[in-house]
Protein backbone atom coordinates (compact mmCIF):
# COMPACT_ATOMS: atom_id res chain seq x y z
CA UNK A 1 0.00 0.00 0.00
CA UNK A 2 1.20 3.40 -0.90
CA UNK A 3 1.36 6.37 0.88
CA UNK A 4 3.14 9.41 1.43
CA UNK A 5 6.55 9.25 2.98
CA UNK A 6 6.43 11.88 6.11
CA UNK A 7 9.23 10.88 8.25
CA UNK A 8 11.89 8.37 7.46
CA UNK A 9 13.01 5.02 8.79
CA UNK A 10 12.09 1.49 8.14
CA UNK A 11 10.14 -0.44 10.49
CA UNK A 12 8.63 -3.85 11.73
CA UNK A 13 6.23 -4.17 13.96
CA UNK A 14 2.19 -5.03 15.51
CA UNK A 15 -0.22 -2.82 14.40
CA UNK A 16 -2.35 -1.00 17.05
CA UNK A 17 -5.81 0.72 15.62
CA UNK A 18 -6.38 3.97 17.08
CA UNK A 19 -10.06 4.38 17.45
CA UNK A 20 -12.24 6.69 19.23
CA UNK A 21 -15.60 5.83 21.01
CA UNK A 22 -17.95 6.39 18.81
CA UNK A 23 -20.50 7.66 21.46
CA UNK A 24 -24.58 7.40 20.47
CA UNK A 25 -25.83 10.36 22.15
CA UNK A 26 -29.46 10.87 23.28
CA UNK A 27 -31.80 13.61 23.60
CA UNK A 28 -32.93 13.40 27.04
CA UNK A 29 -34.59 15.50 28.85
CA UNK A 30 -33.83 16.46 32.57
CA UNK A 31 -35.78 17.64 35.35
CA UNK A 32 -33.23 20.55 36.81
CA UNK A 33 -31.96 22.26 34.07
CA UNK A 34 -29.89 24.76 36.06
CA UNK A 35 -27.82 21.69 37.84
CA UNK A 36 -27.57 19.96 34.01
CA UNK A 37 -25.74 23.33 33.33
CA UNK A 38 -23.22 23.15 36.16
CA UNK A 39 -22.25 19.68 35.58
CA UNK A 40 -21.67 21.00 31.63
CA UNK A 41 -19.61 23.80 33.49
CA UNK A 42 -17.31 21.86 35.74
CA UNK A 43 -16.93 19.31 32.50
CA UNK A 44 -15.55 22.22 30.23
CA UNK A 45 -13.08 22.74 33.49
CA UNK A 46 -11.77 19.44 33.37
CA UNK A 47 -11.58 19.74 29.51
CA UNK A 48 -9.27 23.72 29.81
CA UNK A 49 -7.24 21.60 32.86
CA UNK A 50 -6.68 18.41 29.85
CA UNK A 51 -5.62 21.07 27.33
CA UNK A 52 -2.99 22.83 29.26
CA UNK A 53 -1.60 19.30 30.54
CA UNK A 54 -1.39 18.44 27.14
CA UNK A 55 0.09 21.75 25.75
CA UNK A 56 2.67 21.79 28.71
CA UNK A 57 3.34 18.32 27.75
CA UNK A 58 4.00 19.37 24.49
CA UNK A 59 6.02 21.97 25.02
CA UNK A 60 8.64 19.62 26.95
CA UNK A 61 8.53 16.68 24.18
CA UNK A 62 8.17 19.01 20.97
CA UNK A 63 8.67 22.29 21.43
CA UNK A 64 6.33 25.38 21.27
CA UNK A 65 6.13 25.54 17.65
CA UNK A 66 3.85 22.54 17.48
CA UNK A 67 1.94 22.91 20.54
CA UNK A 68 0.39 26.32 19.84
CA UNK A 69 -2.34 24.70 18.62
CA UNK A 70 -3.32 23.87 22.03
CA UNK A 71 -3.74 27.40 22.62
CA UNK A 72 -5.94 27.73 20.08
CA UNK A 73 -8.54 24.83 21.73
CA UNK A 74 -8.82 26.34 24.85
CA UNK A 75 -9.57 29.71 23.34
CA UNK A 76 -12.18 27.93 21.64
CA UNK A 77 -13.43 26.13 25.68
CA UNK A 78 -13.49 29.84 26.85
CA UNK A 79 -15.41 31.15 23.45
CA UNK A 80 -18.78 33.22 25.25
CA UNK A 81 -20.73 32.85 22.04
CA UNK A 82 -19.65 28.88 22.06
CA UNK A 83 -20.21 28.18 25.80
CA UNK A 84 -23.63 30.29 25.82
CA UNK A 85 -25.05 28.50 22.92
CA UNK A 86 -24.45 25.19 24.88
CA UNK A 87 -25.93 26.64 28.45
CA UNK A 88 -29.18 28.33 26.07
CA UNK A 89 -29.66 25.06 24.33
CA UNK A 90 -29.59 23.10 27.96
CA UNK A 91 -32.02 25.69 29.61
CA UNK A 92 -34.25 26.57 27.05
CA UNK A 93 -35.03 23.00 25.98
CA UNK A 94 -34.40 21.38 29.09
CA UNK A 95 -31.85 18.59 27.89
CA UNK A 96 -29.18 16.84 28.78
CA UNK A 97 -25.87 18.17 28.26
CA UNK A 98 -24.07 15.78 26.16
CA UNK A 99 -27.15 16.18 23.76
CA UNK A 100 -26.58 20.32 23.78
CA UNK A 101 -23.00 19.94 23.62
CA UNK A 102 -22.84 17.69 20.44
CA UNK A 103 -25.80 19.74 18.53
CA UNK A 104 -24.06 22.65 18.98
CA UNK A 105 -20.47 21.40 18.22
CA UNK A 106 -21.60 19.97 15.18
CA UNK A 107 -23.67 23.01 13.54
CA UNK A 108 -20.14 24.77 14.62
CA UNK A 109 -18.24 22.21 12.89
CA UNK A 110 -20.19 21.78 10.00
CA UNK A 111 -20.41 25.72 9.36
CA UNK A 112 -16.22 26.01 9.82
CA UNK A 113 -15.95 22.94 7.22
CA UNK A 114 -17.47 24.73 4.56
CA UNK A 115 -15.84 27.99 5.37
CA UNK A 116 -12.19 28.85 3.27
CA UNK A 117 -8.68 29.44 5.02
CA UNK A 118 -6.97 27.81 7.53
CA UNK A 119 -8.31 29.45 10.09
CA UNK A 120 -11.61 27.90 10.15
CA UNK A 121 -9.81 24.87 9.93
CA UNK A 122 -8.03 25.13 13.34
CA UNK A 123 -11.26 26.58 14.73
CA UNK A 124 -13.37 23.34 13.49
CA UNK A 125 -10.53 21.00 15.00
CA UNK A 126 -11.25 22.79 18.18
CA UNK A 127 -14.37 22.60 18.52
CA UNK A 128 -14.30 18.52 17.35
CA UNK A 129 -11.69 18.41 20.39
CA UNK A 130 -13.49 20.26 22.80
CA UNK A 131 -16.10 18.42 22.00
CA UNK A 132 -14.68 15.37 22.41
CA UNK A 133 -13.12 16.06 25.59
CA UNK A 134 -16.36 17.28 27.29
CA UNK A 135 -18.53 14.55 26.46
CA UNK A 136 -15.91 11.95 27.43
CA UNK A 137 -15.82 13.26 30.63
CA UNK A 138 -19.85 13.51 31.33
CA UNK A 139 -20.14 10.19 29.68
CA UNK A 140 -17.21 9.13 32.10
CA UNK A 141 -15.88 7.10 28.62
CA UNK A 142 -12.73 6.93 27.18
CA UNK A 143 -10.74 5.34 24.03
CA UNK A 144 -7.76 3.36 22.51
CA UNK A 145 -4.86 4.22 25.03
CA UNK A 146 -1.76 4.76 23.04
CA UNK A 147 0.10 6.46 26.40
CA UNK A 148 1.05 2.97 27.72
CA UNK A 149 1.67 0.89 25.16
CA UNK A 150 2.55 -2.40 26.60
CA UNK A 151 4.77 -3.73 23.52
CA UNK A 152 6.36 -1.52 20.45
CA UNK A 153 3.71 -0.89 18.32
CA UNK A 154 2.84 1.17 14.93
CA UNK A 155 -0.43 2.57 15.48
CA UNK A 156 -2.64 2.88 12.47
CA UNK A 157 -5.48 5.95 12.77
CA UNK A 158 -7.76 7.57 10.29
CA UNK A 159 -5.79 11.19 11.10
CA UNK A 160 -3.15 12.19 13.68
CA UNK A 161 -4.38 15.29 15.32
CA UNK A 162 -1.51 17.45 17.05
CA UNK A 163 -3.28 16.12 20.30
CA UNK A 164 -2.98 12.25 19.46
CA UNK A 165 0.62 13.04 19.01
CA UNK A 166 1.10 14.68 22.90
CA UNK A 167 0.03 11.72 23.94
CA UNK A 168 1.70 8.52 22.15
CA UNK A 169 3.61 5.96 24.10
CA UNK A 170 6.87 7.70 22.88
CA UNK A 171 9.12 4.37 24.33
CA UNK A 172 6.85 1.94 22.56
CA UNK A 173 5.85 3.36 19.67
CA UNK A 174 7.73 3.03 16.68
CA UNK A 175 5.69 3.95 13.52
CA UNK A 176 2.66 5.83 12.48
CA UNK A 177 0.56 5.17 9.85
CA UNK A 178 -2.82 7.28 8.68
CA UNK A 179 -5.37 7.17 6.39
CA UNK A 180 -5.30 11.11 6.27
CA UNK A 181 -2.52 14.06 6.78
CA UNK A 182 0.46 15.93 4.21
CA UNK A 183 3.82 15.68 4.72
CA UNK A 184 3.46 19.49 5.99
CA UNK A 185 0.71 19.21 8.27
CA UNK A 186 1.86 19.64 12.00
CA UNK A 187 1.29 15.33 12.44
CA UNK A 188 4.20 14.99 10.45
CA UNK A 189 6.48 17.84 11.32
CA UNK A 190 5.76 16.42 14.62
CA UNK A 191 6.92 12.87 13.66
CA UNK A 192 9.59 14.30 12.09
CA UNK A 193 11.11 16.09 15.35
CA UNK A 194 9.96 13.28 17.40
CA UNK A 195 12.34 10.63 14.90
CA UNK A 196 9.00 8.44 14.54
CA UNK A 197 9.09 6.64 11.11
CA UNK A 198 5.41 7.64 9.33
CA UNK A 199 3.70 7.34 6.13
CA UNK A 200 0.56 9.43 5.69
CA UNK A 201 -2.09 9.87 3.01
CA UNK A 202 -2.31 5.62 3.00
CA UNK A 203 -5.64 5.84 1.50
CA UNK A 204 -8.58 2.54 3.39
CA UNK A 205 -5.43 1.40 5.53
CA UNK A 206 -8.05 0.87 8.14
CA UNK A 207 -10.00 -1.30 5.88
CA UNK A 208 -6.86 -3.57 5.39
CA UNK A 209 -5.81 -3.75 8.88
CA UNK A 210 -6.83 -5.35 11.96
CA UNK A 211 -4.84 -5.15 15.45
CA UNK A 212 -1.86 -7.42 15.56
CA UNK A 213 -1.52 -7.66 12.20
CA UNK A 214 2.35 -7.45 11.25
CA UNK A 215 3.53 -4.26 9.11
CA UNK A 216 6.25 -3.23 7.14
CA UNK A 217 6.77 0.90 7.19
CA UNK A 218 8.80 2.39 4.96
CA UNK A 219 8.63 6.67 5.88
CA UNK A 220 10.78 7.74 3.04
CA UNK A 221 9.38 6.02 0.14
CA UNK A 222 5.52 6.07 1.68
CA UNK A 223 5.46 2.07 1.16
CA UNK A 224 3.51 0.03 3.87
CA UNK A 225 3.62 -3.45 3.57
CA UNK A 226 0.20 -5.73 5.72
CA UNK A 227 0.82 -8.72 6.92
CA UNK A 228 3.98 -9.47 4.99
CA UNK A 229 5.50 -13.21 4.10
CA UNK A 230 8.92 -14.25 5.85
CA UNK A 231 10.81 -13.46 2.41
CA UNK A 232 9.56 -9.73 2.40
CA UNK A 233 10.53 -9.56 5.99
CA UNK A 234 13.64 -10.57 5.79
CA UNK A 235 14.45 -8.13 2.96
CA UNK A 236 13.03 -5.28 5.45
CA UNK A 237 15.22 -6.26 7.77
CA UNK A 238 18.22 -5.98 5.61
CA UNK A 239 16.89 -2.57 4.45
CA UNK A 240 16.50 -1.66 8.47
CA UNK A 241 19.71 -2.37 9.27
CA UNK A 242 21.34 -0.90 6.59
CA UNK A 243 19.38 2.36 7.01
CA UNK A 244 20.58 2.13 11.21
CA UNK A 245 24.19 1.76 9.91
CA UNK A 246 23.80 4.60 7.63
CA UNK A 247 22.08 6.89 11.00
CA UNK A 248 25.38 5.40 13.45
CA UNK A 249 27.63 6.53 10.32
CA UNK A 250 26.74 10.09 10.09
CA UNK A 251 28.54 10.40 14.14
CA UNK A 252 31.57 10.51 11.24
CA UNK A 253 30.51 13.97 10.58
CA UNK A 254 29.88 15.55 13.79
CA UNK A 255 32.47 18.19 14.23
CA UNK A 256 33.60 18.57 10.58
CA UNK A 257 33.17 21.31 8.48
CA UNK A 258 30.05 21.79 6.24
CA UNK A 259 32.34 21.90 3.14
CA UNK A 260 31.28 20.53 -0.19
CA UNK A 261 33.92 18.33 -2.26
CA UNK A 262 34.50 21.70 -4.57
CA UNK A 263 35.40 23.80 -1.38
CA UNK A 264 32.29 25.91 -1.17
CA UNK A 265 31.25 26.53 3.00
CA UNK A 266 27.87 26.05 3.76
CA UNK A 267 26.46 26.92 6.93
CA UNK A 268 23.59 24.19 8.70
CA UNK A 269 21.48 25.93 11.10
CA UNK A 270 18.65 24.74 13.08
CA UNK A 271 14.83 25.82 13.81
CA UNK A 272 13.75 26.28 16.98
CA UNK A 273 11.11 27.87 19.23
CA UNK A 274 12.11 28.80 22.45
CA UNK A 275 15.61 28.18 24.55
CA UNK A 276 14.78 24.77 25.84
CA UNK A 277 14.92 23.61 22.01
CA UNK A 278 18.86 24.59 22.09
CA UNK A 279 20.22 21.55 23.51
CA UNK A 280 18.97 19.34 20.64
CA UNK A 281 20.60 22.27 18.26
CA UNK A 282 24.21 21.85 19.93
CA UNK A 283 23.25 17.84 20.54
CA UNK A 284 23.16 18.04 16.77
CA UNK A 285 25.60 19.90 15.97
CA UNK A 286 24.01 22.92 14.58
CA UNK A 287 26.08 25.84 13.07
CA UNK A 288 23.91 28.63 13.83
CA UNK A 289 20.10 29.04 14.34
CA UNK A 290 19.12 29.76 11.29
CA UNK A 291 15.27 30.70 12.81
CA UNK A 292 14.20 31.54 15.98
CA UNK A 293 10.75 31.53 16.29
CA UNK A 294 9.43 33.93 18.81
CA UNK A 295 5.29 33.20 18.97
CA UNK A 296 5.52 31.56 21.90
CA UNK A 297 6.79 33.97 24.14
CA UNK A 298 3.50 35.32 23.12
CA UNK A 299 0.98 32.53 22.91
CA UNK A 300 2.67 31.36 26.21
CA UNK A 301 1.33 34.62 28.06
CA UNK A 302 -2.11 36.32 28.89
CA UNK A 303 -0.31 39.83 28.07
CA UNK A 304 2.04 41.13 25.75
CA UNK A 305 5.51 39.67 27.15
CA UNK A 306 7.60 42.82 28.24
CA UNK A 307 10.82 43.56 26.92
CA UNK A 308 12.90 42.73 29.68
CA UNK A 309 11.05 38.79 29.38
CA UNK A 310 12.07 38.80 25.89
CA UNK A 311 15.71 40.16 26.61
CA UNK A 312 16.12 37.06 28.62
CA UNK A 313 14.38 34.76 26.68
CA UNK A 314 16.94 35.99 23.70
CA UNK A 315 19.30 36.04 25.35
CA UNK A 316 19.90 32.59 26.82
CA UNK A 317 19.81 31.24 23.17
CA UNK A 318 22.21 33.80 21.79
CA UNK A 319 24.67 33.89 24.64
CA UNK A 320 25.45 29.48 24.32
CA UNK A 321 25.79 29.98 20.42
CA UNK A 322 28.87 31.53 21.37
CA UNK A 323 29.25 34.07 18.54
CA UNK A 324 27.64 31.79 15.79
CA UNK A 325 24.41 33.71 14.18
CA UNK A 326 20.75 33.32 15.70
CA UNK A 327 18.77 34.47 13.38
CA UNK A 328 15.54 35.64 15.49
CA UNK A 329 11.87 36.16 13.56
CA UNK A 330 10.02 38.89 14.92
CA UNK A 331 6.50 37.96 15.82
CA UNK A 332 4.59 36.30 13.55
CA UNK A 333 1.25 35.70 14.77
CA UNK A 334 -2.59 35.46 12.61
CA UNK A 335 -3.38 33.02 10.72
CA UNK A 336 -3.71 29.99 12.37
CA UNK A 337 -1.93 32.09 15.79
CA UNK A 338 -4.01 34.09 17.54
CA UNK A 339 -3.29 35.88 21.02
CA UNK A 340 -6.69 35.75 23.73
CA UNK A 341 -5.48 39.20 24.44
CA UNK A 342 -4.48 40.72 20.90
CA UNK A 343 -8.08 41.93 19.02
CA UNK A 344 -8.32 40.24 15.66
CA UNK A 345 -11.37 40.91 13.47
CA UNK A 346 -12.94 37.82 12.09
CA UNK A 347 -11.31 37.17 8.46
CA UNK A 348 -12.74 34.95 5.83
CA UNK A 349 -8.66 34.14 4.74
CA UNK A 350 -6.60 34.97 7.20
CA UNK A 351 -3.56 33.84 5.80
CA UNK A 352 -3.74 36.57 3.68
CA UNK A 353 -5.50 38.70 5.94
CA UNK A 354 -4.04 40.74 9.24
CA UNK A 355 -1.28 39.10 10.30
CA UNK A 356 2.84 39.09 10.90
CA UNK A 357 4.53 41.84 9.77
CA UNK A 358 1.17 43.56 9.08
CA UNK A 359 -0.02 43.27 12.75
CA UNK A 360 3.49 44.70 13.89
CA UNK A 361 3.22 47.83 11.39
CA UNK A 362 -0.28 48.66 12.83
CA UNK A 363 0.45 48.34 16.46
CA UNK A 364 4.63 49.60 16.32
CA UNK A 365 4.03 50.18 20.48
CA UNK A 366 4.14 46.36 20.78
CA UNK A 367 6.81 45.67 17.65
CA UNK A 368 8.94 48.16 19.11
CA UNK A 369 9.17 46.41 22.23
CA UNK A 370 10.55 43.48 20.67
CA UNK A 371 13.00 45.45 18.69
CA UNK A 372 14.31 46.52 21.30
CA UNK A 373 14.80 43.23 23.13
CA UNK A 374 16.54 41.79 20.19
CA UNK A 375 18.90 44.39 20.10
CA UNK A 376 19.66 44.25 23.57
CA UNK A 377 20.31 40.70 22.86
CA UNK A 378 22.38 40.93 20.62
CA UNK A 379 25.37 42.59 23.04
CA UNK A 380 25.52 38.97 23.69
CA UNK A 381 26.26 37.34 19.89
CA UNK A 382 25.67 37.13 16.63
CA UNK A 383 21.85 38.46 15.84
CA UNK A 384 20.29 38.85 12.97
CA UNK A 385 16.46 39.99 13.03
CA UNK A 386 14.43 38.82 10.65
CA UNK A 387 10.73 40.03 9.26
CA UNK A 388 8.31 37.91 8.47
CA UNK A 389 5.51 38.06 5.48
CA UNK A 390 6.58 40.91 3.59
CA UNK A 391 4.87 41.61 0.63
CA UNK A 392 5.70 45.50 -0.41
CA UNK A 393 8.86 47.68 -0.28
CA UNK A 394 6.66 49.89 1.77
CA UNK A 395 6.48 47.50 4.66
CA UNK A 396 10.21 46.23 4.86
CA UNK A 397 10.92 50.51 4.96
CA UNK A 398 8.64 51.16 7.63
CA UNK A 399 9.83 48.39 9.56
CA UNK A 400 13.60 49.68 9.49
CA UNK A 401 12.26 52.97 10.46
CA UNK A 402 10.82 51.33 13.42
CA UNK A 403 14.12 49.50 13.88
CA UNK A 404 16.05 52.71 14.05
CA UNK A 405 13.88 54.67 16.28
CA UNK A 406 14.53 51.27 18.79
CA UNK A 407 18.52 51.77 18.51
CA UNK A 408 18.36 55.63 18.98
CA UNK A 409 16.48 55.01 21.86
CA UNK A 410 18.96 52.56 23.33
CA UNK A 411 21.58 55.08 22.39
CA UNK A 412 20.32 57.87 24.40
CA UNK A 413 19.60 55.35 27.51
CA UNK A 414 23.11 54.00 27.35
CA UNK A 415 22.15 50.04 26.90
CA UNK A 416 24.95 48.02 24.92
CA UNK A 417 23.48 46.70 21.69
CA UNK A 418 25.85 44.78 18.65
CA UNK A 419 26.20 45.03 14.53
CA UNK A 420 22.61 43.71 13.91
CA UNK A 421 22.05 42.56 10.45
CA UNK A 422 18.81 42.99 9.46
CA UNK A 423 16.87 40.47 6.74
CA UNK A 424 13.08 39.55 5.93
CA UNK A 425 11.53 36.29 5.31
CA UNK A 426 10.85 35.45 1.61
CA UNK A 427 7.01 33.44 1.63
CA UNK A 428 5.06 35.33 -0.20
CA UNK A 429 5.67 35.26 -4.34
CA UNK A 430 5.74 38.79 -4.93
CA UNK A 431 8.88 39.12 -3.09
CA UNK A 432 10.58 36.75 -4.67
CA UNK A 433 9.87 38.05 -8.15
CA UNK A 434 10.54 41.63 -6.42
CA UNK A 435 13.61 40.34 -5.08
CA UNK A 436 16.33 42.33 -6.76
CA UNK A 437 14.65 45.44 -5.60
CA UNK A 438 14.48 44.21 -2.45
CA UNK A 439 18.27 43.05 -2.02
CA UNK A 440 19.72 46.58 -1.89
CA UNK A 441 17.88 47.02 1.27
CA UNK A 442 18.34 44.04 3.46
CA UNK A 443 21.48 42.03 4.64
CA UNK A 444 20.22 38.59 3.88
CA UNK A 445 17.27 36.69 2.68
CA UNK A 446 15.97 33.60 4.84
CA UNK A 447 13.38 31.63 2.00
CA UNK A 448 10.17 30.24 4.04
CA UNK A 449 9.54 27.54 1.73
CA UNK A 450 6.31 26.33 3.94
CA UNK A 451 4.00 29.39 3.30
CA UNK A 452 5.83 30.15 -0.16
CA UNK A 453 4.99 26.70 -1.77
CA UNK A 454 1.03 27.19 -0.36
CA UNK A 455 0.96 30.60 -1.53
CA UNK A 456 2.22 29.88 -5.02
CA UNK A 457 0.23 26.82 -5.94
CA UNK A 458 -3.05 27.94 -4.21
CA UNK A 459 -3.14 24.74 -1.59
CA UNK A 460 -3.13 24.79 1.82
CA UNK A 461 -0.67 22.62 3.15
CA UNK A 462 -3.04 21.53 6.05
CA UNK A 463 -5.39 20.05 3.99
CA UNK A 464 -5.87 16.41 3.37
CA UNK A 465 -7.53 16.94 0.52
CA UNK A 466 -4.70 18.68 -1.49
CA UNK A 467 -1.77 17.28 -0.91
CA UNK A 468 -0.74 15.91 -3.94
CA UNK A 469 -1.01 19.73 -4.72
CA UNK A 470 1.24 21.01 -2.07
CA UNK A 471 4.93 20.01 -2.73
CA UNK A 472 8.08 21.45 -2.54
CA UNK A 473 9.26 19.67 -5.82
CA UNK A 474 7.04 22.09 -8.03
CA UNK A 475 8.35 23.49 -10.48
CA UNK A 476 7.58 26.98 -10.28
CA UNK A 477 8.13 26.81 -6.00
CA UNK A 478 11.72 25.94 -7.27
CA UNK A 479 12.00 28.95 -10.21
CA UNK A 480 11.18 31.44 -7.73
CA UNK A 481 13.81 30.06 -5.22
CA UNK A 482 16.71 30.42 -8.04
CA UNK A 483 15.04 33.82 -8.86
CA UNK A 484 15.84 35.01 -5.13
CA UNK A 485 19.28 33.26 -5.36
CA UNK A 486 19.94 34.84 -8.14
CA UNK A 487 18.89 38.60 -7.50
CA UNK A 488 20.94 38.03 -3.93
CA UNK A 489 24.11 36.95 -5.77
CA UNK A 490 24.01 39.54 -8.08
CA UNK A 491 23.77 42.02 -4.96
CA UNK A 492 26.08 40.31 -2.60
CA UNK A 493 23.18 39.17 -0.36
CA UNK A 494 23.58 36.02 1.49
CA UNK A 495 20.55 33.46 0.59
CA UNK A 496 19.44 30.96 3.56
CA UNK A 497 16.47 28.78 3.45
CA UNK A 498 14.36 27.83 6.57
CA UNK A 499 11.40 25.66 5.59
CA UNK A 500 11.28 22.55 5.81
CA UNK A 501 12.51 21.80 1.81
CA UNK A 502 16.14 22.80 3.78
CA UNK A 503 15.61 19.17 5.22
CA UNK A 504 14.84 17.30 2.28
CA UNK A 505 17.58 14.80 1.79
CA UNK A 506 16.03 14.28 -2.21
CA UNK A 507 16.17 18.59 -2.48
CA UNK A 508 19.91 19.31 -0.96
CA UNK A 509 21.89 18.61 -4.29
CA UNK A 510 19.57 20.24 -6.46
CA UNK A 511 19.38 23.48 -4.00
CA UNK A 512 23.04 23.34 -3.85
CA UNK A 513 23.05 23.62 -7.53
CA UNK A 514 20.91 26.31 -7.65
CA UNK A 515 23.61 28.36 -5.30
CA UNK A 516 22.25 28.44 -1.90
CA UNK A 517 24.29 28.80 1.17
CA UNK A 518 22.75 28.49 4.09
CA UNK A 519 20.04 25.96 5.16
CA UNK A 520 18.35 25.88 8.02
CA UNK A 521 16.28 22.83 9.32
CA UNK A 522 14.92 20.22 12.40
CA UNK A 523 17.94 19.73 14.48
CA UNK A 524 16.94 15.98 14.12
CA UNK A 525 18.17 16.68 10.04
CA UNK A 526 21.44 18.64 10.69
CA UNK A 527 24.25 15.72 10.07
CA UNK A 528 22.39 13.96 7.46
CA UNK A 529 22.45 17.23 5.33
CA UNK A 530 25.91 17.77 6.60
CA UNK A 531 26.93 13.93 5.19
CA UNK A 532 25.00 14.89 1.88
CA UNK A 533 26.62 17.99 1.63
CA UNK A 534 30.33 17.06 2.01
CA UNK A 535 29.62 14.34 -0.09
CA UNK A 536 28.99 16.27 -3.43
CA UNK A 537 30.41 19.64 -5.53
CA UNK A 538 28.30 22.63 -6.49
CA UNK A 539 29.91 23.19 -9.56
CA UNK A 540 28.79 19.71 -10.92
CA UNK A 541 25.33 20.04 -9.93
CA UNK A 542 24.37 23.33 -11.54
CA UNK A 543 23.35 21.53 -14.57
CA UNK A 544 21.43 19.33 -12.77
CA UNK A 545 19.56 22.25 -11.03
CA UNK A 546 18.96 22.90 -14.61
CA UNK A 547 17.20 20.04 -15.86
CA UNK A 548 14.93 20.11 -12.69
CA UNK A 549 13.57 23.53 -13.02
CA UNK A 550 13.16 22.08 -16.85
CA UNK A 551 10.60 19.84 -16.03
CA UNK A 552 6.81 20.44 -15.75
CA UNK A 553 4.98 18.46 -12.89
CA UNK A 554 6.31 18.42 -8.83
CA UNK A 555 6.08 14.25 -9.65
CA UNK A 556 8.50 14.83 -12.55
CA UNK A 557 10.65 16.86 -10.14
CA UNK A 558 10.85 14.53 -7.24
CA UNK A 559 11.55 11.07 -9.62
CA UNK A 560 14.48 13.57 -10.78
CA UNK A 561 15.40 14.53 -7.58
CA UNK A 562 15.84 10.60 -6.09
CA UNK A 563 17.47 9.42 -9.43
CA UNK A 564 19.90 11.78 -8.63
CA UNK A 565 20.78 10.94 -5.01
CA UNK A 566 21.17 7.25 -6.71
CA UNK A 567 23.53 8.58 -9.22
CA UNK A 568 25.61 10.33 -6.51
CA UNK A 569 25.59 7.48 -4.47
CA UNK A 570 24.36 9.16 -1.69
CA UNK A 571 21.09 6.55 -1.12
CA UNK A 572 21.82 4.63 2.08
Amino acid sequence: MKGIGASPGIVIGKAVIYWKDQIDILREYVENPDSEVERFRVALELSVEEIQETYSRFIKRVGPREAVLFQAHRTMARDPDFVGQIERMILDEGINAEWAVKQVSDDLIQLFDHMEGDHMKVRSDGVRNISDRVIKLLLHVGGTDISNLREDAIIVARRFAPADMAQIDRERTIGLVSEEGSRASHSAIIARTLEIPAVVSAAHILDEVENGDTLILDGESGMVLVRPDDETIEKYKGLKERYETFKKSLETVRGERTRTLDGVDIILGANIGSPVDLDDVLRNDGESIGLYRTESLYLDSDHFPTEETQFLAYRAVVEPMAGRPVTIRTLDVGGDKNLDYLAVPEEKNPFLGYRAIRICLDRPEVFKVQLRAMLRASAFGQVRILLPMISSLEELRSAKAILEEARAELREENLPFGDVQTGIMVEVPSTAILSDHFAPEVDFFSIGTNDLIQYTVAADRENEKLAPLYSQYHPAVLRLIRTVIDNGRASGVPVAMCGESAGDPKLIPVLLGLGLSEFSMNPSSILQARWILRNISRKDLASAADEALSLGTAREVEDYCAGLLVALKLVH
